[in-house]
């Protein structure tokens, strides 16, 4: 069904007062007349706003294992964790799952789960919804399954993560180690023993993360790095293809990121708690300093509808950069040029948005279709 959204204030390349049609999935036009039996929706006094792009989400695992050890299937799982993100204005997302060395939540057996199931459930759930491969660069067992998934197009986005080294030196927090432990249904000698076998092989990781890297490229499949820690890893990263900076974990890495024209991800619950909950840098400051080009919900699906509007608040950035860094920069970075902005013959996936201390979206359009109404007089 085709639509006419009228009267809002649409965010194009700035605020203006437009209407907007839609056809066969992408906007049509800007201020033409509607087809016949277009839907109108009325967004008098709304903001019209191109669709979220999550290119780094978690929080589904919340609707998978709510509490340590309790499960629930993952078919429902992912439909609840749809109807969250829709009312929570994201229209494309890349679900975050780590498959790691460790059994469990993070194992192999969730992930081949998860890469099927979302493969099978996309086409029906109303988010463009797709897998972002957190891939522990440790598990090095996993290699050669992850380059035919590749090659097969299930992956949306790979990442390399190393999270094996914290592990290790965090034995004197038992509390963190605690959390892992039980996520994985292992004692905490035998995690530990394990964790030490499987870092034990380091040497083997660069040519591994080498080989993947370019078979994600090969593929088509956008690169991330995890968690730099310094500007030399970034430097690295960039000598195997991998352009896009997730989470860097201080200024002169993010610094060196920015400086050769590479995108960097930090977290959207970062900015709207007013800072890091692990002593990171701000992204709030990241933003003002330019070092900052995407926001990402990572563990919070709401937090990327509000953050645009309190950097525009606290005067960090103006609302129209501040919303890019939600939309179509990341689109830009993972080569989704069909989205992330309001033009036509762009992808019609479009969010309106009351305006208020906290927004909230009261209709999602992805790819041309209704899929969320929270206010029905917009259908006047």
């Amino acid at each position: 069904m085709n639509l006419h959204i009228t009267g809002g204030t649409v965010l194009a390349d700035e605020l203006v007062r437009a209407d907007i049609v839609t056809a066969g999935g992408e906007i049509a036009s800007l201020d033409a007349p509607a087809p016949a039996g277009a839907l109108r929706l009325d967004a008098t006094g709304l903001l019209v706003l191109p669709g979220i792009v999550d290119c780094h989400g978690d929080a589904f695992e919340r609707h998978i294992m709510p509490r340590p050890g309790v499960s629930f299937d993952i078919d429902l799982a992912l439909r609840d964790a749809d109807r969250a993100m829709l009312s929570c204005g994201i229209t494309t997302a890349f679900h975050g799952v780590t498959w790691s060395w460790e059994p469990g939540l993070r194992g192999a057996g969730n992930a081949r789960s998860l890469v099927e199931a979302i493969t099978r459930l996309s086409p029906a759930l109303g988010a463009d919804t797709r897998f972002h491969l957190r891939h522990e660069i440790f598990n090095l067992d996993a290699e050669a399954e992850i380059i035919d998934w590749l090659a097969g197009g299930k992956v949306g986005v790979l990442a390399f993560n190393d999270h094996t080294g914290g592990i290790l030196k965090d034995t004197g927090r038992p509390d963190k180690i605690a959390k892992m432990v039980e996520r994985t249904g292992l004692s905490h000698a035998d995690f530990m023993a394990l964790a030490h076998n499987v870092h034990a092989r380091k040497d083997e990781i660069p040519d591994s993360v080498a080989r993947l890297a370019e078979a994600s490229l090969a593929a088509g499949v956008p690169v991330l790095s995890h968690d730099d820690m310094t500007p030399a890893m970034r430097r690295w990263y960039r000598s195997l293809g991998v352009a896009v900076a997730e989470f860097p974990m201080n200024v002169e890495t993010a610094r060196e990121a920015v400086a050769h024209g590479e995108a960097t991800v930090f977290g959207a619950p970062n900015v709207v708690r007013g800072g890091s909950h692990t002593g990171c840098p701000g992204a709030e400051e990241m933003v003002g300093q330019r070092l900052c080009t995407i926001l990402a919900s990572d563990y919070y699906y709401p937090s990327l509808l509000l953050a645009p509007f309190i950097l525009a608040r606290n005067g960090t950035a103006g609302f129209t950069d501040a919303w890019k860094l939600v939309s179509q920069a990341p689109a830009e970075a993972l080569g989704l040029h069909d989205r992330g902005a309001i033009a036509p013959g762009r992808r019609a996936d479009l969010i309106i948005v009351e305006d208020a201390l906290q927004p909230r979206v009261l209709a999602t359009i992805a790819g041309g279709k209704l899929v969320q109404l929270a206010d029905q007089r917009l259908l006047g």
